[in-house]
């Protein structure tokens, strides 16, 4: 993320900011921890949305990640 956001998730959860969808797959499995700054593959229907000052995320749980790009 570009921009720092003032909130510390709970638990398992992480924030994630959407970026634009693209019509592709992924292949493969990936097991490792989520850090800031990472583009990560989610279902459709993951997490809550959320807006902090303008910006819109989405706040999930970790293992709501399905691989990380």
């Amino acid at each position: 993320m570009s921009n720092k956001v003032n909130v510390t998730p709970l638990h398992d959860r992480v924030i994630v900011k959407p970026a634009a969808a693209e019509e592709k797959t992924a292949g493969g499995i990936i097991i490792v921890t989520v850090k800031e700054g990472d583009t990560v593959l989610y279902g459709k229907y993951a997490g809550t949305e959320i807006s902090i000052e303008g910006d819109d995320f989405l706040i999930m749980r970790e293992s709501d990640i399905l691989a990380i790009v």
